[in-house]
């Protein structure tokens, strides 16, 4: 380990005051006890389908990578997060990644993580601010893009649509949000949207669906910002009578973004009607790729990738790896300009989980 070669006679003195555990041996160390590079994980949540599978992914792509593995479940909670990446710095851990949902009160938290030279890569969100390795994420805008063209051809350009909002709070809320009005003004100007803050709460969207579709029964259109709003949406459509095939009259169009299971089933069966399949497999993937080169001293650059991706320069020194989100709809059709896979793609990870 290289801090060791710098130390003088005084190591143990020093080691003992600020390494801790680190210095100790056994799981405490930068190397975990098979000697594989030792790298902390940070789940956001364990409360949806997307992220369980994330968490189902992540120690299987740690193997494949030769790293060792520290994990901790933050729940949504920004304090939670910053006391678990003080216990990654106490296990002297090489490399962490994390998906802040607040992404702009987990600055402070990165600046200590850069001071003590332990590269970040965040995963599904970029923060406001601060520095880390790499964002792995899909392009967010991209969402909100491909729910619009979709709802927007369906609807042949008029009616009403409530899209049902993530957090604001976090730059995939607002991507998300932004880009979808933005692609309703521009492309589908007749198309009316009530925009519904959930904070990512399906039972806070099932209670703003229901109340606008009470006020507005002739809405057409649903945009699911996430899988989240996926059980509550359906039973709100199942109790006003609305869950019904799509060559039912009364049926209303729903759009989702993850690509869970559920979702896939849900189209296949006519009950909704498209997703755009958020790759929870390649997230846990290349979280733990990136880690693995920052700490073998790699570096990146803007451009094509190896993985059908494109690294981007966001701002300043800050590199997002945009990984592929495909459109998936029952035919497998192109929606203004838009293409899509079918359902049961099986390069659908979706399809995949046994």
């Amino acid at each position: 380990m290289r801090l060791r070669t710098a130390l003088s006679s005084t190591a143990s003195v020093v080691c003992a005051l600020t390494l801790l555990s680190a210095c100790a041996g056994g799981s405490g160390t930068s190397a975990g006890s098979d000697g594989k590079p030792l790298v902390g994980v940070d789940y956001p949540r364990s409360d949806t389908d997307f992220w369980n599978s994330y968490i189902k992914y992540t120690p299987q792509s740690a193997k494949e990578l030769g790293l060792s593995l520290k994990t901790t479940n933050s729940q949504n909670d920004v304090a939670k997060l910053t006391a678990n990446a003080q216990t990654f710095i106490s296990q002297g851990v090489k490399g962490l990644a994390m998906a802040p949902q607040d992404t702009a009160a987990i600055a402070p938290t990165l600046a200590q993580l850069e001071a003590k030279k332990i590269p970040v890569v965040t995963v599904d969100t970029r923060p406001d601010s601060g520095n880390v390795f790499m964002v792995v994420r899909a392009d967010n805008r991209a969402y909100g893009e491909k729910a619009c063209q979709y709802l927007g051809t369906k609807l042949a350009g008029k009616g009403k649509v409530v899209m049902l909002e993530g957090g604001l709070d976090s730059i995939n809320g607002r991507d998300r949000t932004e880009a979808f009005n933005d692609c309703m003004k521009k492309n589908f100007p007749d198309i009316k949207v009530f925009g519904e803050a959930t904070n990512w709460d399906g039972a806070v969207a099932a209670q703003k669906l229901q109340t606008d579709l009470t006020a507005n029964p002739d809405i057409k259109g649903v945009y699911m910002e996430s899988s989240f709003a996926l059980a509550g949406t359906l039973q709100v459509l199942k109790q006003k009578g609305l869950l019904v095939g799509p060559e039912d009259k009364k049926h209303v169009f729903v759009v989702s973004n993850d690509g869970i299971p559920e979702e896939l089933k849900s189209i296949a069966a006519g009950k909704i009607d498209a997703t755009v399949s958020q790759p929870a497999d390649l997230y846990a993937k290349y979280a733990l790729y990136y880690l693995k080169a920052a700490i073998d001293g790699k570096t990146f650059k803007p451009g094509k990738t190896d993985h059908d991706s494109t690294i981007v320069q966001v701002r300043d020194g800050l590199l997002e790896d945009q990984l592929s989100a495909p459109l998936v709809t029952a035919d497998g059709g192109t929606y203004g300009g838009v293409p899509s896979l079918k359902s049961d793609d099986k390069s659908l990870w979706g399809n995949n989980l046994g």
